[in-house]
C-alpha cells in the first residue's frame, strides 16, 4: 500500500497546485483592475449565497455532483466493508482459537469436536476421512495425501476471509483521482464562468473552485480510510492464516500420533 499513499500525497499535491494557480491567476488580474471590487447587481445574482458543504453541493455543475455522490457512496462502501470485515475476522479468529485450545488438551484426533462449519472443522473432518480411506495403506503417503487437502483447505479459507479486500484496494487506488478529475472539471467552469461574465472581479471565480476543491477534499476522506482500513485486514488476514497454519501442525501432529498409535497396537497384537 506504500504506491497508493504515494498516489494520494501526489494527488493531493496536483490538486493544491491548481487552486493556488487558479486563485494566482484571478487575483493577479484582480489587482490589475481594481475598479471592479465592486460587484454589480449581475454578478451578485452569479454568486452563491450558501458555501457551506451542502450548498456548494447544490450550485456546483452537473459533473461535479456525480463525481461528490460517488466519493460518498465510495465512503459508504468503504465503512461498511471496514465493519463487517471486523465482525468476520473477529468471529472467525476467535473460532481458531477454541479448536486450536481444543487440539492442544486433545490425546487423539477423534477427541476432537468438528461438528462445525468453520475452517478448522473442515481441516480435522478431511484427516480423520483420509485416515477412514487408508487404512490399509503406508503411514507416509498418508500424512502427504492429508497434507495436500490441508493446505487446499487453508487456501479456501484465506480466500473466504479476503473478500471485500479488492473494492477498499480499489477505492484507496482510485477516489484521488476521481476527485482530481471533479477538480479540474470544477475549475475550468469557473474560468469559462470568468470569461462569460466579463468581469476579473475574484468572487465571481472563488465560488466555483472552492466547489472545485470540495470533489478533492471528499476523494481524500473517501481514499484515506479505505488505504488505512486495508492495510489493518491484510495484517490481521495474515494473522488468521498463520493461525490456520497451526491448526493444521496441530492436525498433522495427531494425525502421525495416531497412525504411530495404530502401529504399536498392531505390534503388540502380533506378539
Amino acid at each position: 500500500m506504500t504506491n497508493r499513499t504515494s498516489v494520494l500525497f501526489r494527488a493531493g499535491i496536483v490538486a493544491a497546485a491548481a487552486a493556488l494557480l487558479a486563485t494566482f491567476v484571478t487575483g493577479s488580474v484582480w489587482a490589475q483592475s481594481p475598479d471592479t471590487a465592486a460587484t454589480s447587481p449581475e454578478i451578485s445574482a452569479l454568486l452563491p449565497r450558501d458555501l457551506s458543504p451542502w450548498g456548494m453541493f447544490v450550485h456546483a455543475d452537473f459533473v461535479v455532483k456525480l463525481v461528490l455522490i460517488g466519493l460518498a457512496f465510495a465512503s459508504l462502501v468503504t465503512w461498511t466493508v471496514c465493519l463487517a470485515k471486523a465482525l468476520e475476522l473477529w468471529s472467525a479468529k476467535r473460532q481458531v482459537y477454541r479448536h486450536l485450545r481444543a487440539l492442544a488438551q486433545a490425546r487423539s484426533l477423534a477427541d476432537v469436536d468438528a461438528r462445525d462449519d468453520d475452517p478448522v472443522s473442515k481441516l480435522v473432518t478431511a484427516a480423520e476421512r483420509e485416515l477412514d480411506l487408508s487404512r490399509d495403506m503406508h503411514s507416509e503417503g498418508i500424512k502427504e495425501r492429508i497434507t495436500l487437502q490441508l493446505e487446499r483447505i487453508e487456501v479456501a479459507a484465506s480466500r473466504h476471509i479476503g473478500r471485500g479486500m479488492g473494492v477498499l484496494a480499489t477505492i484507496g487506488a482510485t477516489a484521488p483521482f476521481v476527485g482530481l478529475f471533479g477538480t479540474v472539471w470544477g475549475i475550468m467552469n469557473s474560468f469559462i464562468g470568468i470569461s462569460k461574465a466579463h468581469t476579473t472581479n475574484l468572487a465571481v471565480v472563488a465560488p466555483g473552485i472552492a466547489e472545485a476543491l470540495l470533489a478533492t477534499a471528499l476523494g481524500l476522506v473517501a481514499a484515506v480510510p479505505a488505504v488505512v482500513i486495508y492495510n489493518m485486514f491484510a495484517r490481521s488476514i495474515s494473522g488468521y492464516r498463520a493461525l490456520l497454519a497451526d491448526a493444521s501442525a496441530q492436525v498433522i501432529r495427531h494425525v502421525s500420533r495416531d497412525l504411530d498409535r495404530g502401529r504399536a497396537s498392531l505390534s503388540r497384537a502380533a506378539e
